[in-house]
């Protein structure tokens, strides 16, 4: 089967990191929802879900963001910018996430919680592997986000250069919210870069 120019395919292939955007270009809410919905189609570990979106629209807020990233001019331009953050008591909740699951008929009482049973067992007093389940799915979330943005038309620049505390405390976030990534989301403004070549398949895949 040749997937080689399949739609989605494509959008992989076209997508790169905006750094100059347009900042007379305005997002309604709409796509907002539309962006973080399609986020949230990632997978997690145990169906944690583990991630919060935070969309910084208006101006005074983006300003305060883009101090908080180092004054990175992208982000106060952008007609909106995400703050992708991995959850690390998701697990606390994974009972309630899971019950649609359960009362749709497609596991049992033991089952699911057995379920409930073993992420507790994973992540509980473990910090570190809560960080690092966190990172992981908040940036497979991420990574939807931006193509979605992208089959709509958007342009987007993932950004991991800020501030933690100056954007927990501007943005009151809970101790257990890692802000993992920002996502400047809008319409690209002129003097952009082309996208930059990747490196050979042959450098980066071995098959055993």
């Amino acid at each position: 089967m040749d997937l080689s120019h399949h739609p989605a395919l494509d959008l992989i292939s076209e997508r790169t990191s905006v750094d100059k955007f347009d900042p007379s270009f305005d997002i309604d809410d709409s796509v907002l929802q539309t962006l973080t919905f399609y986020a949230t189609e990632a997978p997690s570990a145990y169906n944690l879900q583990n991630w919060r979106f935070i969309a910084v629209k208006s101006a005074p807020r983006k300003q305060l963001l883009a101090e908080a990233a180092y004054g990175q001019r992208k982000v106060a331009d952008a007609a909106v910018t995400f703050i992708v953050c991995g959850r690390l008591d998701a697990h606390l909740e994974l009972g309630l996430t899971l019950l649609p699951f359960h009362d749709e008929g497609y596991i049992s009482e033991k089952e699911l919680a057995d379920w409930v049973s073993d992420a507790q067992s994973a992540f509980q007093d473990k910090p570190a592997k809560q960080r690092d389940e966190a990172i992981r799915s908040a940036s497979l979330a991420s990574m939807n986000l931006m193509l979605a943005a992208q089959a709509m038309g958007l342009c987007t620049a993932p950004i991991g250069g800020f501030d933690v505390d100056a954007l927990r405390q501007a943005f009151g976030l809970r101790a257990e919210d890692l802000p993992v990534m920002l996502i400047a989301v809008g319409q690209s403004a002129s003097g952009n870069w082309p996208r930059k070549r990747r490196r050979p398949v042959a450098e980066v895949l071995q098959v055993q």
